[in-house]
């Protein structure tokens, strides 16, 4: 069952007030949907403070008491100022048994000490901290929580492995995405990137060594013909030393 949280506010009539309600400690606020005409509300700004401090916020259920009556509704947006990071505005949805509605549900990782990838210096690579849901307000799950036992350096968390209670459904048309992945170490990715680079080095090395320089191919052979060259005339020209002097010869 959801938890269902009791919050006191106002009804806010005159709409133009936000400034001034701000000033005096309070959040203004709307109530909406449910097919009900909008309702203009306000909250003291340290009670909503606390409720945002709070995991989960956008999936808990509120009970909020204004002038004797309670709407159960379910946050939907909170706008913070950009300066001081408070929250300016709050818009809460609200709802009714036949209700259903789609929620993003957050993901909590849960023994990451029994894992032996992040034991070895794995990091844990997040990739969906939310998984979004359709079910009726009283079915929303508080979180959905992932085990990492077990897991070893570049395994993977999928879909398939989370507990969907009944009367949840879930809102992807993915058959089994990724959530979570134990990424390798950047100390032992740039160790095998290093001894990738020296084994691509050194088996390039002979093929450089084989292959002369551009120009200088025909170098050793014209060598080699120019000193066979005096070679060969000096060998026409020597006579031999048992050859006849030619006649009438000196």
């Amino acid at each position: 069952m959801t938890q269902v949280t009791q919050l006191a506010a106002e009804e806010r009539a005159n709409k133009g007030t936000a400034r001034v309600l701000r000033r005096q400690g309070r959040v203004p606020g709307v109530i909406y949907g449910d097919k009900q005409s909008p309702l203009s509300i306000d909250l003291e700004a340290n009670v909503l403070a606390r409720q945002l401090e709070r995991s989960g916020f956008f999936t808990h259920l509120f009970d909020l008491e204004i002038g004797g009556k309670k709407y159960r509704v379910l946050p939907r947006d909170v706008q913070f100022d950009p300066v001081s990071d408070r929250a300016i505005h709050v818009d809460f949805l609200r709802v009714s048994a036949s209700t259903r509605v789609r929620v993003d549900v957050p993901v909590s990782f849960i023994n990451g000490d029994k894992s032996p990838g992040i034991k070895r210096g794995g990091t844990l690579n997040v990739v969906h901290h939310e998984i979004q849901v359709l079910c009726a307000p009283d079915k929303i799950p508080e979180k959905f929580e992932v085990s990492l036992e077990g897991l070893q350096i570049n395994d993977a968390v999928h879909l398939s492995i989370l507990k969907i209670p009944e009367g949840v459904t879930l809102t992807t048309h993915e058959k089994d995405f990724t959530i979570a992945t134990i990424a390798v170490p950047s100390a032992i990715r740039s160790e095998a990137k290093e001894a990738a680079e020296a084994a691509a080095a050194a088996a390039a090395a002979p093929v450089e060594a084989a292959a002369p320089a551009e120009g200088t191919a025909a170098a050793p052979a014209a060598a080699g013909a120019k000193g066979a060259a005096p070679a060969a005339a000096a060998g026409k020209a020597a006579p031999a030393a048992d050859a006849k002097k030619p006649e009438g010869k000196k």
